[in-house]
């Protein structure tokens, strides 16, 4: 049987209509999302609304958690001091424009789902807020997974989507034995260990401009990471026309028609 894994819509309501219809025309009925259903996007109720009429199963994600808690202010790492900023401005326009019943949907969302030896949380099995990227330490990697008793653990947070492959290992320790006076060896195997990343359905940074998802096989094990087009014209006029900083439109077309969407490009650089 296949399922699906999406993660990261970030109030983006035209990526997540195209996204849930290709998994729909996949013939596919098991949807997990792992959480960031807010946040940067002009459309916070409208997305959370589609999920919760879904009925899809759910994480909460740090924009969930944060929005919900009233911190304004994701706890994650920024690449500066303005891009923080406007991070902040998101969190303010979206706490003000989220209604009270979609906030209680948000806090209520577990911090992981799990389903046998899947196991599928937003950032890591410890912190909604932890980046699993792709060139992390092997050790600490096959660690989140084999400490959170899993298999195969799927995670969204940081956009970019991806597989990877744990292969067979083993730790090994030498213990000093005092009263023996002599090392102590001690080996245990780890057996092979997946992370899949789902990147993002509102928000992808991984080089295109295509919402991201990923379909699993039980059956086969197979992972296969799907991109599809949605209208981002439509978005990024949502975005200028609701106050939000222009940043956030020009970061999903990457410039492309940008000019048509502003009445002022310089707009950009003033928020």
């Amino acid at each position: 049987m296949k399922q699906a894994v999406i993660s990261c819509l970030h109030a983006n309501l035209p990526a997540v209509e195209a996204v849930l219809n290709d998994i729909d025309r996949h013939g596919i009925d098991i949807i997990t999302c792992l959480g960031d259903l807010v946040g940067y996007g002009p459309h916070p109720n409208e997305v959370v609304e589609l999920i919760r009429e879904r009925n899809i199963a759910t994480c909460q994600g740090c924009w969930d958690e944060d929005v919900v808690d009233g911190l304004d202010a994701c706890d994650c790492s920024y690449p500066s001091q303005l891009a923080e900023r406007r991070g902040h401005e998101a969190h303010k326009w979206t706490t003000t424009k989220l209604s009270n019943k979609n906030k209680g949907f948000l806090a209520s969302l577990p911090k992981s789902i799990r389903r046998n030896k899947l196991l599928f949380v937003h950032g890591s099995p410890n912190s909604q807020h932890e980046y699993l990227l792709p060139d992390m330490d092997a050790f600490a990697a096959l660690e989140r997974v084999e400490m959170a008793g899993a298999e195969t653990l799927f995670c969204g947070h940081t956009h970019l989507p991806y597989l990877r492959e744990l292969g067979n290992g083993t730790i090994r320790v030498s213990l000093k034995n005092s009263p023996k006076n002599e090392l102590e060896n001690k080996e245990m195997n780890l057996p092979m260990r997946r992370i899949v990343n789902a990147g993002s359905v509102g928000e992808p940074r991984h080089g295109g401009i295509n919402a991201t998802y990923v379909i699993y096989d039980d059956e086969t094990n197979n992972i296969d990471i799907k991109e599809v087009s949605y209208d981002i014209n439509r978005t990024c006029k949502a975005i200028i026309e609701a106050g939000l900083p222009h940043i956030f439109a020009w970061r999903l077309s990457h410039g492309f028609e940008f000019a048509e969407l502003a009445e002022d490009a310089s707009h950009v650089c003033e928020r």
